[in-house]
């Protein structure tokens, strides 16, 4: 499946929307807590597991949007945006959401 931030496949020809699907995945208060305490600590640095922990959050949204775009019977998705947010009590929580348009290309 081709995902793609831009609203057309370059060499591809769009023939049917089938509709806006997304992906969220929410990591833990002790990963958002971490996190912050990590980043007063790093400065000027990079923390390596957290990375990982971030991408591994992303990857799991991206492939959760892929799996409903194959259920809707698409092949590609355009105009995918991703976003990361805190939420919960005092911002305890790190939500990865992914959200794009589902369709079928030639």
């Amino acid at each position: 499946m081709i995902i793609s931030t831009t609203p057309q496949i370059e060499g591809h020809t769009i023939r049917e929307y089938k509709g806006v699907v997304t992906g969220e995945t929410i990591i833990g208060a002790n990963f958002v807590k971490d996190f912050f305490a990590g980043i007063r600590d790093i400065i000027g640095g990079r923390s390596g597991s957290y990375e990982k922990v971030l991408i591994e959050a992303k990857e799991t949204s991206m492939n959760e949007m892929e799996e409903r775009a194959r259920q809707l019977g698409a092949n590609a998705i355009v105009g995918v945006d991703i976003d990361y947010e805190t939420i919960g009590q005092n911002n305890s929580m790190l939500m990865v959401a992914t959200s794009g348009t589902a369709v079928v290309i030639d």
